[in-house]
């Protein structure tokens, strides 16, 4: 999940004496508010947005995952507070689709002329059937950030296609867990259970719910059994640091270097710059994740229908995904765009980045989007998922069996559908 803690840029504009316009509105000038969570990347592409667009001031309201989802359900609720725009992330996409009525259909302002703009299963999330409800930000294609220097202390390879080759499976990956504790007993495999059981919970097309009907079946489904019987093996044997990212433990952690892989997707390469600092540049590498592929995270731009400017919230928002934009925000973030047209541009594939060694990122990444196959989250998928992260919480921190964190786990995410 993308619990995200990055820095935060707000742009706020200049308090001017209200004229006689929409409440909110500033100086003769349409205001725009756009709410994300965790730094998109926007600050920029907004002065330039202001520039070209001289009658418009945009405001960008920035608060953590849980805040914004939650302020978001509060705001729609009640039919006010909510921001022109509103990015939400993919795993509360299917519970807002259901919610539709309480935003603006995009269609209606042209976005179905946009759609072979992104992925097929990307656009499909964003929307549903005729209705548009958001169009796609980044998506969180898979890859293994991990120590070039811990991976040698174990007596590993070190090279990208040799590390590759030697864990292109998780049961391969386990394997390697083994052979590195066993050399460095100091020193984790892992930053967490979770990353590890999260990671290849988004290679499978079903999760906790059933594509065909949206019934539970985490269960029997044996991809989510796989997954955490692993991952909590992982942290029953002591080869995770417990560390949960974005977590202060986490940041940390990455510090000091308690931990030696953790499965990245593009967004999160910046984020262990934040944390390493300049006394880890060159110490982390990029290869391909076990199993080659998957997805974590991702987000869409919506138009509340509460909003006053419903059609110039949509212009923004088409402008903002627009591949020129995204194309510069990965080029400057890091930020993986789910547009062909951008992952793909010579510039991106060519893209490197020097603190991961001059790992060649844009390739590694768009590598992993071309062969990322869609996963069906249930409508009720947030209620469910983190149960199954609390209960590899405890198999850290010694209070359960593997077997008995599955059990409650199972049970709690049953009980919570009631």
């Amino acid at each position: 999940m993308r619990t995200i803690a990055r820095r935060t840029a707000i742009v706020v504009a200049a308090l001017i004496p209200l004229a006689a316009c929409t409440p909110g509105d500033v100086g003769g000038k349409t205001k725009l508010t756009i709410a994300t969570f965790g730094e998109f990347g926007y600050a920029p592409l907004i002065a330039e947005y202001e520039k070209l667009h001289p009658d418009i001031t945009v405001q960008n309201r920035v608060t953590d995952f849980d805040t914004h989802h939650k302020g978001l359900a509060t705001q729609l609720a009640t039919g006010h507070g909510a921001a022109d725009v509103v990015a939400i992330e993919e795993q509360y996409m299917p519970q807002y689709r259901k919610a539709k009525d309480k935003f603006a259909d995009l269609a209606g302002y042209g976005a179905r002329e946009l759609e072979k703009q992104w992925v097929p299963w990307k656009w499909a999330q964003g929307t549903d059937g005729a209705f548009v409800l958001g169009l796609g930000t980044d998506m969180g294609s898979l890859a293994l950030c991990y120590r070039r220097d811990l991976f040698q202390a174990a007596d590993l390879p070190t090279g990208r296609e040799e590390v590759a080759k030697l864990m292109p499976d998780w049961d391969a990956y386990a394997a390697t867990a083994e052979r590195f504790t066993a050399k460095t007993p100091n020193v984790k495999f892992a930053d967490s259970a979770g990353t590890v059981y999260t990671a290849m919970l988004n290679q499978s097309p079903e999760n906790y719910f059933s594509q065909r009907d949206d019934s539970f079946i985490a269960d029997r489904n044996p991809s989510v059994r796989a997954a955490f019987f692993l991952s909590g093996g992982l942290a029953a044997k002591g080869q995770t640091a417990a560390a949960t990212t974005f977590t202060q433990a986490w940041n940390v952690a990455i510090k000091q270097g308690s931990f030696a892989t953790v499965a990245c997707p593009a967004w999160m390469l910046s984020q262990i710059k934040e944390a390493g600092g300049e006394a880890n540049r060159g110490k982390w590498d990029v290869t391909t994740v076990p199993g080659k592929s998957g997805n974590q995270g991702g987000s869409f731009l919506t138009v509340p229908k509460q909003g006053a400017h419903q059609k110039e919230a949509y212009e923004l928002a088409r402008w903002l995904t627009a591949p020129e934009q995204q194309k510069k925000l990965f080029l400057s973030d890091g930020i993986l765009p789910s547009e062909p047209a951008v992952y793909e541009d010579p510039e991106v594939l060519a893209h490197s980045d020097p603190y991961f060694g001059e790992a060649p990122t844009g390739r590694i990444f768009a590598a992993s989007a071309d062969q990322l196959r869609p996963n069906y989250r249930g409508l009720r998928d947030a209620d469910v998922r983190p149960e199954f992260g609390r209960a590899l919480g405890r198999i850290e921190e010694r209070t359960d069996t593997v077997d008995q964190a599955w059990t409650k786990a199972v049970q709690q995410a049953q009980a919570a559908l009631k």
